[in-house]
């Protein structure tokens, strides 16, 4: 719910205050009796809800993006399977599915991409949890660069591609194995890495916790690590990081 938008339309006349009222009830959330949607998070930290949809049942998640939508509300789900896709679409024919990184979104309204983050990877088996990260920053409004498969295994990929972090606000480095990636970014960038340790790599990567360690434990400064594949929660602090960085590039001019 645009709570600006409907006190908007009180005041010019379009909305009766019986009908405004009854909007107004449901926040800060909606209760489905499985779920509280909570239409009052964008009001207080400037993003939609973002629904997990992985293990979720069908029928609930149906319901779920039926009654944001309905509300006017642009969706982002994460973890989707392409099953869950289609029952959803039945409901909602304009939803889109992603099958790489997975997200599961309605976008019906116009968002302006301002900043500019990158997103690198060190190798394409990296590139769906990149991807995750990378469309989350965009359905928020992130301008981003993507810069993949540029790994310690072939330094020189990266070091040819400097340019890409010219003007960037923040930069996400997602990388299995032994995580190298974020660390070898933040001894050459300065501005804030957000490191994402993958799944990706032989047994004693011990999926994930190898790169996770790696990225803990670098010596290079300006490195904040989230949890093994969390795209997601990447390009939510990205996002964060990038807006404030362009606001108050704003607000000097």
């Amino acid at each position: 719910m645009d709570v600006r938008e409907l006190l908007r339309q009180v005041q010019e006349g379009r909305l009766g205050i019986e009908e405004a009222e009854a909007q107004l009830k449901k926040l800060p959330y909606e209760d489905l009796g499985f779920a509280k949607l909570d239409h009052h998070r964008k009001l207080r930290q400037g993003f939609e809800e973002v629904i997990y949809c992985s293990g979720k049942a069908r029928e609930h998640l149906v319901r779920i993006y039926r009654t944001l939508s309905e509300e006017g509300i642009d969706v982002l789900g994460t973890r989707a399977e392409e099953e869950q896709y289609r029952a959803v679409r039945e409901e909602v024919p304009d939803a889109v599915f992603d099958p790489l990184s997975r997200i599961l979104k309605v976008e019906r309204h116009r968002k302006e991409q301002v900043g500019k983050i990158v997103v690198c990877t060190g190798g394409t088996a990296d590139v769906p949890v990149a991807e995750e990260a990378a469309q989350t920053a965009e359905f928020f409004g992130t301008s981003v660069k993507r810069l993949y498969d540029v790994g310690v295994a072939g330094i020189h990929r990266l070091l040819s591609n400097m340019e890409a972090f010219e003007g960037a606000n923040c930069v996400i480095a997602v990388a299995g194995m032994e995580g190298a990636l974020a660390g070898v970014a933040a001894g050459l960038v300065d501005v804030p890495v957000i490191a994402v340790p993958t799944s990706v790599g032989y047994g004693a990567s011990f999926g994930g916790l190898s790169a996770l360690l790696t990225m803990v434990n670098s010596c290079a400064n300006g490195i904040t690590v989230v949890n093994i594949d969390n795209g997601y929660g990447a390009g939510y602090v990205a996002t964060q990081i990038n807006r404030l960085a362009a606001g108050g590039r704003e607000s000097r001019r």
